[in-house]
């Protein structure tokens, strides 16, 4: 038996960015900041914060990029993937994505600008169709994923 689960609440880290793929399925890339706070050896409060990369797909992706915003609070649920892809440089870099089946954004709702609050279907669903598997031949990143390496994905 075999079990790839994981789930995350945190913050994302820049706005939601959706491509198509070359075939029309939408892809929605974010990344989350889940801070974790714990004593250390000398009994001082310390903060770590851990980023996550975050893939989203079909009509998940759509809802995803739609009306999740930098900085919302958010959970997210899926399976863990690492990819790799030989980069123009001709190294190969690797990255290890979350790729989401659900995305709840927790904040309350933002007021619209006429003061009323936002129609329930405002909000992206939990749950969305199944995560899709990467592009046939999709290149890979590493943990240490900047612009340039985005660029170079084929989505």
């Amino acid at each position: 038996m075999s079990l790839n689960k994981a789930m995350i609440i945190g913050n994302l880290g820049r706005d939601p960015e959706m491509r198509y793929t070359p075939n029309g399925q939408a892809v929605t890339q974010f990344t989350v900041a889940v801070n974790r706070n714990y004593k250390d050896a000398s009994g001082e409060w310390k903060e770590e914060t851990e980023w996550f990369r975050i893939v989203a797909w079909g009509p998940l992706a759509e809802r995803t990029a739609e009306y999740l915003r930098k900085g919302r609070k958010v959970y997210v649920e899926g399976r863990l993937q690492t990819r790799t892809w030989e980069g123009q440089d001709g190294q190969k870099h690797y990255t290890t994505e979350l790729i989401a089946n659900t995305v709840t954004g927790l904040d309350p709702r933002p007021p619209r600008e006429d003061g009323a609050a936002e129609p329930a279907g405002a909000r992206p669903a939990r749950g969305g169709a199944p995560a899709a598997p990467a592009a046939p031949g999709a290149p890979s990143g590493g943990d240490d994923f900047g612009a340039s390496d985005l660029d170079e994905l084929p989505f």
